[in-house]
């Protein structure tokens, strides 16, 4: 019995250092995000998780419907979500709960840029990018 506690803590650190590992990785592509938007606009102040909180939850009409990042993600981004067209699964974007979010520097700006075009009509910018990570790097459960 105390060995098959011993394998279960084990286990657990193992599972807690890779969520932890992903929320630093997703931090180091915000950190990117916070210098570009640095260089575009010398005035920005930093990247701001409530900012990015307000743009994930943000609706807009889109076809005569409201949308938002949400309608697809839920308003807890630890939670698995659904495609409102589709009724597709969505993995978690939580950082901290989906161990394969902002992996792949890559797929981030293959989906920011489908995803804003589709919600806002544009690329988001460098500064609301960093934000929606800051925000998602915040939300544990």
């Amino acid at each position: 019995m105390k060995k098959l506690s011993y394998i279960l803590a084990a286990l657990l650190s193992v599972t807690a250092f890779s969520a932890q590992a992903d929320v630093e990785t997703a931090q180091k592509l915000a950190d990117k995000y916070a210098v570009i938007a640095k260089n575009i606009n010398p005035s920005s102040t930093g990247l701001s998780a409530e900012d990015g909180k307000k743009f994930f939850n943000r609706e807009l009409t889109i076809k005569g419907q409201q949308v938002a990042c949400a309608s697809c993600h839920t308003t807890n981004p630890a939670n698995e979500g659904k495609h409102i067209v589709t009724n597709k699964p969505i993995r978690p974007l939580a950082p901290a709960v989906n161990e394969k979010r902002f992996t792949s520097v890559e797929t981030v700006e293959k989906n920011f840029t489908k995803h804003c075009n589709d919600i806002i009509g544009r690329d988001c910018t460098a500064q609301e990018k960093g934000n929606y990570i800051a925000y998602l790097i915040t939300v544990t459960k």
